[in-house]
């Protein structure tokens, strides 16, 4: 019997062992789980630079998914090509109580091109994994290690990736050799840097732990101004092949220019024979640089690679020229050489595109910043913008996505911060004139026409182009009519400085109006309303950013039913608030009901304190948006 409880005792033992618990969901402490879809178990980075072209990347991460909305943060992709090797993947999937459920490897990853059947980027792929798991809360473990031939970018370090992810331990080390001076910058880190010198490397550290998770508050400002962040450029490195070095933004700009950009913009002779020829007979330099963009957006189009997946430097613009598309960096880069052609002047411009906020570039630290490239021509008489990849853009506009922040201007002669231009609320303009004739059952039709302006011109930029089916389709989606059909469908552009687009539509709704007895309730407002107030919030924490202002204006005329009048209607409103205004006006005369709607959002970045106001304003229009008025029989 002893024998058989000693044997019995070891086994247990050996059970216990293989199957020991590692991150149980039950030992995240308590205090990290308020709001956190996920939480940060242990994140360990370390950027180790061994040469100035031979570069380390390490993570080792463990991440435990609370719910289906963290599923996103245990995702897993790493980009590689010819320069970036890909030389360790593995990782561990547990349950909730910390027992392994699943292995992997890399060769569990999906691995595919980050631009599939375009020939310029066929070396540029993405391997990614997403754990098989659909019962939560669950843990995956992970590492890998990258070798990149660069030093210029190193990846930064960034505990918590978003809102909602508490973090418990996260650290980071770069270590290099003692006499290369590293340029960092830090971003709401509470800790201070530490500092290790050993006989030949030198070692810096952050460290950061038991992070809350921050709630995900509507109107939030940029997340590099309340996340914790560090990152860092050494002063000389090695990239594209070449060595080099800058402290500031004028002498990264001769490094681009130099290094990345000459002799790219180079157009084949039989094209730049054309392009002369194109613009002979046009004086103004202005009026043929527009000539020459528009021939470009004839000619190519665009394909999205983003900055830091196809590589920094641009495409050669003959090969953009034969091929005819490009991604942003080639297609600026083919249309600054065919401006060169014809002796125009034009800087190749780094921005953040973003349509949800204006992020600027960061004067105060040179690097590779920014996600998008745009074209700067600096005339005489005035400076002039290029989006080079629309082929619908008019001349000489920015939309929302580049309007109003902060870019770098790239030219030999050094680099200089420019504003591009910035679209007041006013300006940002949307007109809508309707006239609706409803019958006694309750059918609505008629006809709206729609004027777009500012930033607002481009509202129906994922209608142009496309087959007049597709655009009804896409319509269904923008007037949330029930029952709607639409009759007929005509969509124009000015392209001129000031640019517009006009839409006008006719349509029909049956059982717009609810019949009930001898009363029908009629909708004041299915054509452009809140759909949903703002979230109600107590003790924000961070302040409120609303990042683009506009103005709409709708005129609304119903055609009541003969036999009907109208028995009740919303009352006008009038508010005013530092955030904007909102006004409505309803008016019955000869068998009509007149209705008439403004808003205006002020952008700008306003006190925490002020979000309650803001809830407040938004609660009054979706109350009015969502207004009925009530016909009764004569």
């Amino acid at each position: 019997m002893k024998i058989i409880l000693t044997a019995a005792l070891l086994l247990g033992i050996c059970c216990s062992g293989f199957a020991q618990s590692k991150y149980p969901a039950a030992s995240i402490p308590q205090n990290l789980k308020p709001y956190a879809n996920a939480v940060v178990r242990n994140l360990e980075e370390t950027v180790e630079i061994k040469a100035a072209d031979e570069v380390f990347y390490r993570l080792k991460e463990a991440i435990t998914v609370l719910n289906k909305n963290g599923d996103e943060f245990a995702r897993i992709i790493i980009g590689y090509d010819k320069g970036r090797q890909i030389k360790l993947v593995k990782g561990v999937v547990y349950n909730e109580f910390g027992l392994a459920t699943a292995k992997f490897s890399e060769r569990d990853f999906n691995d595919v091109s980050a631009i599939s059947n375009f020939s310029l980027y066929e070396d540029d792929r993405i391997k990614h994994y997403k754990p098989p798991v659909n019962s939560y809360p669950y843990t995956i473990e992970f590492e890998y290690e990258i070798k990149q031939r660069q030093s210029l970018v190193l990846p930064k370090w960034q505990p918590a990736s978003d809102t909602e992810v508490a973090v418990e331990n996260s650290s980071f080390k770069v270590i290099c050799k003692p006499d290369l001076n590293l340029r960092i910058k830090e971003n709401n880190f509470p800790g201070k840097m530490q500092t290790e010198l050993l006989k030949d490397q030198k070692i810096y550290s952050w460290q950061i732990s038991l992070v809350k998770a921050l709630r995900d508050e509507p109107y939030l400002p940029e997340t590099n101004t309340f996340l914790t962040s560090v990152e860092v450029v050494p002063e000389q490195f090695y990239f594209g092949g070449k060595p080099g070095s800058f402290n500031n933004w004028d002498g990264f700009s001769k490094w681009m220019t130099s290094t990345l950009l000459k002799g790219r913009d180079d157009i084949p002779a039989q094209t730049a024979a054309y392009i002369r020829n194109l613009v002979k007979d046009i004086p103004d330099p202005k009026q043929k640089a527009k000539k020459i963009y528009e021939y470009m957006q004839q000619k190519t189009r665009y394909i999205s690679v983003q900055i830091g997946v196809g590589g920094y430097q641009p495409t050669l613009a003959s090969e953009v020229d034969q091929l005819s598309y490009g991604d942003c960096k080639g297609l600026v880069n083919y249309t600054r050489g065919l401006l060169k052609v014809a002796g125009i002047e034009s800087y190749y411009c780094i921005v953040y595109g973003d349509h949800n906020r204006k992020r600027s570039i960061n004067p105060a630290f040179a690097s590779m910043q920014g996600n998008h490239i745009i074209l700067c021509l600096p005339f005489k008489s005035d400076t002039t913008w290029l989006e080079c990849t629309s082929k619908q853009i008019p001349f000489g506009f920015l939309g929302d996505f580049t309007s109003g922040r902060n870019v770098l201007a790239c030219s030999e002669a050094g680099g200089k911060l420019m504003r591009t231009p910035e679209y007041l609320s006013a300006a940002n303009l949307q007109t809508r004139n309707c006239n609706f004739f409803i019958d006694k059952n309750g059918l609505l039709n008629g006809k709206i026409e729609t004027r777009f302006e500012g930033e607002q011109y481009d509202n129906r930029a994922d209608l142009t182009g496309e087959a007049y089916a597709e655009q009804l389709k896409k319509l269904q989606q923008v007037y949330l009519i029930d029952n709607l059909h639409i009759n007929s469908f005509i969509l124009k552009q000015e392209k001129t400085a000031q640019p517009v687009t006009y839409e006008t539509l006719s349509l029909d709704a049956p059982n717009y109006g609810s019949l009930n007895e001898n009363r029908m309730v009629v909708p004041v407002n299915r054509v452009n309303f809140i759909k949903r107030p703002v979230k109600e919030i107590r003790n924000r924490l961070l302040p409120v950013c609303i990042g683009y202002g506009y103005v709409d204006k709708d005129e609304l005329v119903y055609q009541l039913p003969e036999d009907y009048k109208v028995e009740e209607h919303p009352r006008n409103i009038k508010t005013s608030t530092s955030f904007g205004s909102f006004d409505t006006r309803i008016e019955v005369k000869d068998g009509k009901l007149f209705y008439s709607r403004k808003i205006q959002l002020n952008a700008g970045t306003y006190p925490k304190e002020t979000y309650q106001e803001l809830t407040d304003f938004y609660q009054t229009v979706y109350e009015a948006d969502n207004a009925s008025f009530t016909l009764v029989k004569k």
